[in-house]
């Protein structure tokens, strides 16, 4: 068993409610545009991290992290990328690979919109927590946390971390 805490979209913005919600997390995965060598360092200093870049994204993070990354967990295939669609609207980039693969959990951000669905000609769930950072035309900073148990994805958690106004 594994408890994941998922975010996005920092843009070099760090809140130490991450450390607080991803406390009790095993692994911390980040879906691009970190914005920062220091939010990055300060992710994996909590906690192991899976993470890819982000269109934001300047040479560190690039040097470090791939665009699209693939893993497995507990028995379920992850891929993650920064700019992925959702079902029925896939990024073209990434819908072949997305098909050749075919992952048990596809995660996404960009959008800066949480969404969770489930993704039926795939059978697979797809996740975007959201953008945890200020930086965006999104109001309410979120994340996620779930539990993968032996190729299950279950627990899922979305929390709110507040709104932008309310930062600094």
């Amino acid at each position: 068993m594994i408890k994941v805490g998922l975010l996005s979209d920092t843009h070099g913005y760090w809140d130490e409610k991450y450390a607080t919600y991803f406390g009790e997390c095993d692994e911390i995965w980040h879906a691009g545009d970190i914005g920062s060598d220091v939010v990055a360092c300060k992710l994996a200093t909590l906690k192991p991290l899976q993470a890819v870049y982000g269109n934001i994204d300047g040479q560190f993070i690039r040097a470090r992290y791939p665009k699209t990354a693939h893993f497995t967990k507990e028995g379920v295939h992850v891929m993650m990328t920064h700019i992925g669609g959702y079902p029925g609207r896939y990024d073209p980039a990434v819908r072949k690979e997305l098909y050749d693969t075919r992952p048990g959990l596809f995660i996404a951000g960009h959008s800066h919109i949480l969404k969770v669905m489930f993704d039926k000609s795939l059978d697979c769930l797809h996740m975007n927590p959201g953008a945890a950072g200020i930086s965006g035309f999104h109001e309410v900073r979120t994340i996620l946390r779930f539990v993968i148990d032996e190729g299950k994805i279950k627990d899922l958690e979305a929390i709110e971390l507040g709104t932008k106004r309310f930062c600094q």
